[in-house]
């Protein structure tokens, strides 16, 4: 039989033996239908100092989210009562890491999920109809075909609903009930169709604070929530961190056989930081970019390079393709963004060139590519 490989595996596969060894040492106490315990739930997202053992095997359970510890704590208990968690923030700072590391842990899957758009529909939400049963059968339990929010109250877990605030406002607001209730009424279904949620369920929503204006959530629906804001990366140590841990990542999943270069990866974090922030660490005034200038943009950037140099070159980083990258990435949004770059690059770069030398210095030369 043919073994196929999944491009990007569901948090639950990649860290399976994670979960079963937490699973079977938890002594924590449950809330109902939860697969892990809070504690439990804390430690697979902010990892142990000591591995677990799992079948005789030691299982070191390691840190997925590099950010705010008590942020991860305030959202498990959130998730534990009656409110929804809606987790915002500026695009890129891993809030949808982070559902899916929470829905994984607490409910077994990460994947029952609702994405926003602009064209997500009612039924795209709660529940649609196999048609060709409808008509042969009527309107029956067996021919309705249930959506993410419909299986969350009936399985009890989580449902995980992204960009909330790129849906129309009337979408948004079928939420309401369901959240104040925990009831979902199938009027087609008479007198079997109210759905009352199990325990164990509850939603887990995500928006960009750059979408704000978009489709503003109610004040009906913002009740219904407790919000956490998710700030981005304010350390370059750990922003780089982040990057050669995601960056890892990827290549274990695209058979990439090729070293994280950390002094590379330094580079781009201290690139993003300081054109995110405006200023540099030695004291330049930066004009800031409008793209978004988030550590997610910098794995992908870095990422395009290793891809890069592993098919084409010798397997080494090419400091010229990765500011060709870093180019793609800022002026994709604003081509205005260019000259901001281009000042970064005849100011800070060049000055730390000049007191750092090494690779600073081979970026400056590589300004060449910025076009």
């Amino acid at each position: 039989m043919e073994h196929k490989t999944e491009i990007k595996p569901p948090v639950e596969v990649r860290y399976r033996k994670e979960l079963l060894a937490l699973k079977e040492s938890d002594t924590g106490k449950k809330p109902e239908n939860w697969q892990l315990s809070p504690k439990a739930v804390r430690t697979f997202i902010l990892g142990s100092r000591e591995p677990l053992s799992l079948n005789g095997e030691k299982i070191a359970i390691r840190r997925k989210y590099l950010g705010n510890d008590a942020l991860v704590e305030r959202c498990i208990i959130t998730l534990a009562g009656n409110r929804g968690l809606m987790l915002v923030g500026e695009p890129g700072t891993a809030k949808t890491m982070l559902s899916e590391l929470l829905s994984a842990a607490i409910s077994g899957t990460s994947t029952n999920t609702i994405q926003g758009t602009a064209g997500t529909t009612e039924d795209m939400i709660k529940y649609g109809w196999n048609y060709a049963l409808l008509l042969a059968k009527g309107p029956v339990r067996e021919a309705l075909v249930p959506a993410p929010l419909y299986l969350g109250m009936e399985k009890g877990i989580l449902t995980r609903f992204e960009e909330i605030t790129r849906t129309p406002a009337e979408i948004q607001d079928s939420l309401i009930s369901v959240l104040s209730d925990k009831v979902l009424n199938v009027p087609e279904l008479g007198g079997e169709g109210l759905l009352f949620a199990r325990a164990g369920f509850n939603v887990i929503g995500t928006a960009n604070t750059r979408d704000k204006g978009v489709n503003e959530m109610s004040s009906a629906l913002k009740r219904r929530f407790n919000f956490e804001t998710v700030m981005p990366v304010k350390d370059v140590a750990l922003e780089k961190q982040i990057i050669i841990n995601e960056v890892e990542a990827l290549t274990r999943e695209s058979k990439i056989d090729m070293p994280v270069d950390e002094d590379v990866a330094e580079i781009l974090a201290s690139t993003y930081h300081e054109l995110r922030e405006g200023t540099s660490s030695m004291g330049h005034r930066i004009d800031k970019p409008s793209a978004v200038m988030s550590t997610a943009e910098a794995v992908s950037v870095y990422y395009q390079t290793m891809m890069t140099a592993y098919y084409y070159g010798d397997s080494r980083m090419d400091l010229g393709c990765l500011v060709q990258n870093l180019t793609g990435a800022v002026q994709k949004e604003n081509s205005d963004d260019m000259e901001k770059l281009r000042s970064y690059f005849q100011t800070v770069v060049r000055d730390k060139g000049g007191k750092e030398g090494g690779l600073w210095n081979s970026y400056y030369e590589a300004r060449k590519y910025l076009g």
